[in-house]
């Protein structure tokens, strides 16, 4: 049984915390742009981007949540919905690891790399990871528009109760996504931020708060990896092991939908750009301002 209140409380949470955070960064990014912008605000425009869009179409599947599970609306919007839903999730791994990749080279190759890092580069490069990630979930078109000759009442859930002859295609895809679109990016990013740490403490003249930026970083990104996508992309193995797609597949989409909560933590600690726009400097002073003690409250009290 799924319990639909718990998967629709998950999308609004993550909706109401995800839509302003993901708006301040693409309005910082976008002003960037015309601003000598670097191949990393490049990058993280297109995770911006990439996040907004899985928010616009959250709303549907707060919908169907709320509707039991059940969809109401028509199949193509289903099939629009889901692919863009499932496109997000993977580009959004794709890009971290380009931002990974990114992050490495600076470092561990400085001066060639320096020569080399333009934005024209990073452009090309996330036009690619869209290209890529919207090429697999094309199958979403595929399945759900796939003739099934022996139904004769309408379809009342999206992307879910598939066939024998839709399980053929669909699980074999799913595990080629697990491997190629997951577990590919997730050791290109492991073995990226465990030799960036290495190179930075290695070399005692850069300070300690770029250090600490790195680890902050690379704890965020993995965070993403394991937390958010590891349980959807499991289902994808458990799946074509067992040949059936399973249950509690609904629950595991649940932790992706949070990477648009967590994303603005990369932002922050990859970008400059996002670290000294206006409103988080406000929110920086705001929640760290130094607390007033109890002799200050009393001598201001007794100056009145």
């Amino acid at each position: 049984m799924i319990n639909q209140w718990v998967i629709l409380s998950v999308y609004i949470v993550t909706f109401l915390i995800g839509l302003p955070a993901n708006l301040l960064a693409i309005c910082t990014f976008i002003k960037k742009l015309g601003d000598k912008p670097s191949p990393n605000d490049i990058l993280l425009l297109n995770l911006t981007a990439s996040d907004l869009v899985f928010l616009f179409f959250l709303p549907f599947k707060m919908y169907e949540a709320a509707a039991g599970m059940h969809w109401h609306l028509p199949q193509s919007l289903c099939s629009i919905t889901s692919f863009f839903f499932f496109t997000t999730i993977y580009t959004s791994s794709l890009l971290l690891m380009a931002i990974a990749v990114d992050r490495y080279l600076g470092l561990a190759f400085p001066f060639k790399y320096r020569v080399m890092r333009k934005p024209l580069y990073a452009s090309v490069g996330s036009v690619l990871i869209w290209l890529v990630s919207a090429g697999h979930c094309t199958i979403v078109f595929i399945i759900v528009h796939m003739s099934e000759p022996n139904r004769t009442e309408p379809k009342t859930v999206c992307y879910e109760n598939f066939t024998e002859k839709q399980k053929e295609i669909l699980l074999p895809v799913r595990f080629e996504f697990f491997v190629v679109i997951y577990m590919l990016p997730l050791l290109v990013c492991i073995f990226c931020y465990i030799n960036c740490i290495s190179i930075l403490y290695r070399r005692p003249h850069i300070a300690k708060v770029k250090k600490q930026r790195a680890i902050g970083m690379a704890l965020c990104t993995l965070t993403i990896f394991l937390l958010c996508f590891l349980p959807y992309n499991a289902s994808h193995l458990v799946g074509f092991s067992s040949n059936n797609s399973p249950a509690w597949r609904y629950y595991t989409l649940l932790p992706s939908t949070l990477n648009t909560c967590l994303d603005p933590f990369v932002f922050y600690f990859s970008s400059s750009t996002f670290r000294e726009s206006a409103t988080i400097a406000f929110l920086k002073k705001w929640c760290f301002r130094p607390k007033k003690t109890k002799c200050e409250t009393e001598l201001k009290i007794i100056s009145k």
